[in-house]
């Protein structure tokens, strides 16, 4: 049973940094595709509601969304099975919970329990 759980939110000024982690158990053999997405207050807790942040492709490109680039910085430590989000420059509308999904052999769909951000003074 895969699971994923992630940690490392909390309440920021803006300007301010943080790192998200979503550390995966469980069999992840195979191609794995790894994203962050978020989901703002006040929006219904559904995945298809929740705003894609960034990816991590198999061959280890990356690709963020417009109102992310060049803040964020999505990462990975295979030895630790965990994937980071390395968060800069802060700002209020950051403020969401934060999942991360994994999307294995282009078939298999998980998503963690999601890490709430905070962003403000």
């Amino acid at each position: 049973q895969v699971q994923l759980v992630e940690s490392g939110g909390g309440l920021v000024q803006p300007g301010g940094s943080l790192r998200l982690s979503c550390v995966v158990s469980g069999s992840i053999s195979g191609i794995n595709e790894w994203s962050w997405y978020r989901q703002a207050p006040g929006i219904p807790r559904e995945w298809a509601a929740r705003e894609w942040v960034a990816s991590l492709s198999p061959n280890g490109n990356t690709n963020y969304a417009s109102a992310t680039k060049g803040r964020f910085t999505i990462s990975r430590d295979n030895a630790e099975n965990t994937v980071y989000l390395q968060m800069n420059s802060l700002e209020p509308e950051d403020t969401a919970v934060y999942f991360c999904k994994l999307v294995r052999s282009g078939v298999n769909v998980y998503w963690g329990q999601g890490t709430q951000v905070t962003v403000s003074s």
